[in-house]
């Protein structure tokens, strides 16, 4: 029977920043070391006295007026046609969503990037960026299929525009399985059947 052999690993911690670091690292102690760091600086960087763990489940409200801030941005930039820099404000969204600690609760983040996957799609087939668009809407619905029309929707439409008209038939099928008395839908069938009848696929 082999013993456990105790190694004493080459840890250093910054007095300054508490960062900890290695010399000559593994791969994977490197990658230890920068979930640690990477924790450390989110718990340092909230408004909390004497820089403790906020509770189990807390939802910081700066993080979520940030984020509410630049989606409503990127709806503004939308709306004036400014199509670009809404996607550039939904993608400094989603990124902040992406942040939060994992302290917070998970059906928040799904909920937030649930709308701005979407509101991004919507942004690239402005564009005609289909593909993207197309992305987007489908990482919407992913992450809630029931009650998410519209990025059904869009995905539909950006399989439409791309010419997998097949493709789009099929997903439009499963939409209607969560969405069945959704108009937009039942029209982007219609038209889907229509464009196959015509031999317009893929």
């Amino acid at each position: 029977m082999e013993e456990d052999t105790f190694v004493q690993l080459p840890l250093r911690m910054d007095p300054q920043t508490k960062a900890i670091s290695a010399s000559s690292p593994s791969i994977p102690l490197q990658k230890e070391i920068n979930q640690v760091n990477a924790l450390h600086r989110s718990i340092i960087s909230l408004d909390t006295p004497g820089q403790t763990p906020p509770p189990p489940v807390p939802v910081h409200p700066k993080r979520s007026a940030q984020i509410t801030k630049l989606r409503e941005s990127g709806n503004t930039s939308y709306k004036k046609g400014q199509h670009g820099d809404a996607v550039r404000m939904y993608s400094l969204a989603i990124d902040m969503a992406l942040q939060r600690p994992a302290w917070e609760p998970s059906g928040l983040v799904r909920e937030e990037l649930t709308g701005l996957y979407s509101n991004r799609a919507q942004a690239y087939m402005a564009m005609q960026n289909w593909a993207e668009g197309a992305v987007d809407a489908e990482t919407s619905v992913e992450l809630k299929k029931v009650g998410n029309a519209k990025a059904w929707w869009r995905r539909g439409r950006c399989l439409v525009e791309m010419g997998r008209a097949k493709e789009a038939k099929e997903w439009v099928r499963s939409a209607l399985e969560f969405e069945p008395q959704e108009s937009d839908l039942l029209s982007l069938d219609k038209e889907v059947d229509a464009l196959l009848a015509r031999g317009k696929s893929d």
